[in-house]
């Protein structure tokens, strides 16, 4: 008869004494109350003894109760302790990532980190969204990506309902093509020099985005949301503009582009963060990603 025997009967057992009463239990279960009784009678009728003194008004053990209790709760916590191995083992052998990365972020970093992950999780699957300014963060509200790396001086889409946390640093450089006037000034350039000329800016599709620009000089301002136009442009010598050291490397050596030096002005290199819905979790994929993409440091 003990083969009878369900988990949900000894969860009712288990509640019955927790709670005092059949109705307690039933509340804290919340089944009919004569669906507790009927699964304290199965149990007792599997076990062949009285569990439960039906001569008083509260649910009073027996003495066969009490000498039963204590394991009814370690059967139970032990299949609670198998339901979290379980999914933990599901969880390990499909991982899912959903992650937005800043388009400004270094793409070679990031493919190296992506390469580490997939030697390790082979199994893993990865939704990468590359985005601009706070469209990151707007995928994590809505639940589309579950992280996004940002630009820690870029506004919170909701402070309230998000956190940050740093991850690292990426230098910047001002420059320009040498066929551009500000190739030919002298240096160092003050501010309002730069303001005299356009200046290309990435930013994003979202209403009123200008106001979240960083590091703009005057009111000529060509906007772009993408990062490789804002290079093709710059090259083309229709404008000049901020750019990620790691990006324009190759640009710098070869002369396609020249960087500038700024006078009084302050350019500091760009902070990447981690944002995240408050009160989230991180995966064990999610926390590997997250600890590969800061060991960039400076990039």
């Amino acid at each position: 008869m003990l083969d009878n025997v369900t988990i949900n009967q000894l969860r009712a057992f288990v509640a019955v004494c927790d709670q005092g009463s059949f109705s307690g239990a039933a509340r804290k279960l919340s089944r009919a109350q004569s669906a507790i009784s009927h699964a304290i009678k199965a149990l007792e009728s599997a076990f062949d003894v009285e569990l439960f003194d039906r001569n008083t008004r509260k649910a009073q053990l027996t003495a066969a109760g009490r000498s039963l209790l204590p394991d009814a709760r370690a059967v139970i916590s032990r299949t609670e302790e198998m339901k979290t191995r379980a999914g933990s083992i599901a969880r390990a052998g499909a991982p899912q990532l959903s992650v937005a990365i800043d388009v400004y972020f270094p793409r070679a970093h990031l493919i190296d980190c992506l390469r580490t992950l997939q030697a390790e999780l082979p199994t893993a699957a990865i939704n990468l969204r590359i985005t601009t300014m706070q469209g990151g963060e707007r995928l994590v509200l809505e639940k589309v990506c579950a992280l996004a790396v940002t630009i820690q001086n870029v506004p919170e889409v909701s402070p309230d309902a998000m956190e940050r946390h740093w991850l690292c640093e990426a230098e910047m450089v001002t420059l320009c093509a040498p066929s551009h006037p500000l190739a030919s000034t002298p240096k160092p350039i003050p501010v309002d020099e730069f303001g005299r000329h356009v200046q290309i800016v990435v930013t994003d599709n979202q209403p009123e985005a200008e106001k979240t620009q960083q590091g703009v000089a005057g009111k000529r301002l060509w906007l772009v949301n993408d990062l490789g136009a804002k290079r093709d442009l710059l090259k083309a010598g229709l404008g000049w503009g901020h750019m990620p050291r790691h990006l324009v490397g190759e640009d710098l050596a070869s002369g396609e582009l020249v960087e500038l030096e700024r006078r009084a002005w302050h350019l500091g290199p760009l902070t990447f963060v981690i944002s995240q819905r408050r009160g989230y979790d991180l995966s064990p994929c999610e926390s590997r990603l997250v600890e590969l993409l800061g060991n960039n440091q400076r990039g």
